[in-house]
């Protein structure tokens, strides 16, 4: 980007002139409802005496979804898998860059949670960072809050809670990972394999499937399906469920079927579960692989149990999703329409 030299003439942006690159945090706003009354988790951090939501810089190659769990089980030994994405906090440095940092609602979860096991194993982080992390009502945090701009997270799930809006639960399309091309494969469609790229890009989506509390799998059972989720069933430890309704050919022959499936499967959300048969449990999140040529069929089923506002972030055009990336909707199993939409986001395995 050209500026402005004595005189109006152009010069030349030096290397030292250049805005520095952005440095991106994630956290999340975890919440729980005691009696009848929202609460929400915050931290102290004793090098600055501040009170703040759990959050904190980026790993190298580390998704933004899988920072966020794993910033909020250091700071506050919570295990957490995210809900809808909240309003973002920026702010400059002393170094004058741009802090960006991304929120989510967030919910407790049992350590025992496949997501969770998939993670591994969390240290707290030194007391010398976070001396003390407690759970408040929702308006005593807002004020306890130290930098004023941390309220909009915060307001954003309060607005959310009060709408009956915030107990969502993901249910994950994913395009397949990079595979070999057709051309290129002397084997059939059901086997053609991943590249390295593809399986390198399959292990990067682990952190984000764990960090949206994905407790089942469902796959197309052709094998670049089932080889993208493989790295996350393994450290879930959890079977694939094959839906063989959901691949190519299936697909092509009878659409319709592929949409009765997702359906089906949307259903599962407000199914019973648990010790008591009478108490209705709602289901943790879900992924499910599948093919391009058969993501218009998922995508426009999902798309019409979703407002106007939230259909309208779909993608329509091919490729519709790029490989290994996938669609995050933020469903609600509970809402008086039947399962609903509520929010969506894309992301891939760096993301």
């Amino acid at each position: 980007m050209a500026s402005l030299a004595v005189g109006g003439a152009p010069a030349m942006t030096t290397t030292a002139q250049r805005v520095p690159a952005a440095v991106h945090a994630a956290g999340a706003v975890v919440w729980r409802v005691s009696g009848k009354h929202l609460e929400v988790l915050l931290v102290h951090r004793p090098r600055y005496d501040d009170w703040s939501l759990p959050k904190g810089k980026l790993d190298p190659g580390e998704s933004l979804p899988g920072c966020a769990v794993r910033e909020v089980a250091e700071e506050t030994g919570q295990p957490v898998v995210l809900g809808v994405p909240l309003p973002g906090v920026r702010y400059r440095l002393d170094d004058g860059r741009l802090k960006v940092c991304h929120y989510w609602a967030a919910r407790v979860v049992e350590p025992t949670h496949p997501a969770v096991l998939a993670r591994g194993a969390v240290p707290l982080c030194d007391p010398d960072e976070i001396d003390d992390a407690r759970w408040l009502r929702a308006n005593l945090a807002r004020d306890l809050l130290t930098r004023p701009a941390d309220r909009a997270p915060l307001d954003a799930l309060v607005d959310q809670w009060e709408d009956g809006v915030l107990d969502t639960r993901a249910f994950v399309v994913l395009r397949h990972a990079r595979a070999r091309k057709r051309s290129a494969w002397g084997g059939g469609e059901t086997d053609r394999p991943l590249t390295a790229t593809g399986l390198h890009d399959a292990a990067g989506l682990v952190s984000t499937l764990a960090a949206f509390g994905v407790a089942d799998v469902f796959s197309s059972p052709w094998e670049r399906c089932v080889a993208t989720v493989a790295p996350y069933t393994s450290a879930a430890q959890l079977d694939v469920i094959a839906v063989p309704e959901i691949t190519e050919a299936a697909n092509a022959k009878r659409p319709s079927g592929a949409a009765r499936t997702v359906d089906r499967l949307l259903a599962a959300f407000r199914s019973r579960r648990g010790g008591d048969k009478h108490a209705e449990k709602v289901a943790d999140g879900a992924v499910l692989c599948t093919h391009r040529p058969v993501l218009p069929t998922v995508l426009e089923t999902l798309s019409a149990r979703a407002p106007r506002r939230v259909s309208a972030l779909f993608p329509t055009a091919n490729p519709y999703l790029r490989t290994g990336e996938m669609l995050v909707a933020h469903v609600l199993p509970r809402h008086r329409r039947g399962v609903r939409v509520h929010a969506v986001e894309r992301r891939r395995p760096s993301d």
